[in-house]
């Protein structure tokens, strides 16, 4: 996998489409839920972009510094293509993700609002559960942080 971390302003049309593609693809139509993704939040983010060998976006995540989504530096809109998934390159972009926030930001504690049923994966990553579950866009979330190490 080929990594590429850009700033809102760096990123080309092209790379912006296809993030929001992708984003799209899972998380409106495979996730079958309707929900406003362009928050006004990308041109604050750090983007993490993992193209396959075919140059095609594959995996995909934002970073913030602390105070933007959470009072902690955050990870979000984590996002693997179909075609990638069960390959290990979840953790793969979950691990670079880290490391990227971690170079921009320092070793900083990492909060982040994941959906319910991938909690056993974000432990293994060392986030621990922080709050009850909550709905967001009707699917089950719960709040995890990973502290500085």
């Amino acid at each position: 996998m080929q990594w590429i971390v850009k700033t809102f302003e760096e990123l080309t049309t092209g790379e912006l489409y296809a993030l929001l593609r992708l984003r799209s693809e899972v998380f409106v139509v495979e996730q079958a839920c309707v929900f406003l993704d362009m928050d006004n939040a990308d041109q604050k983010g750090i983007h993490v972009l993992g193209y396959d060998e075919e140059q095609e976006l594959v995996a995909y995540t934002r970073l913030f510094e602390p105070g933007i989504k959470f009072d902690m530096a955050s990870i979000g809109r984590v996002v693997t293509s179909k075609k990638v998934r069960g390959t290990g390159a979840g953790r793969e972009l979950m691990e670079q993700s880290i490391r990227m926030l971690e170079a921009r930001f320092g070793k900083v504690p990492i909060k982040i609002g994941a959906q319910q049923y991938l909690q056993k994966f974000y432990s293994s990553l060392g986030f621990i559960q922080s709050s009850e579950m909550y709905l967001e866009d009707n699917i089950p979330h719960i709040e995890m942080i990973r502290d500085s190490v």
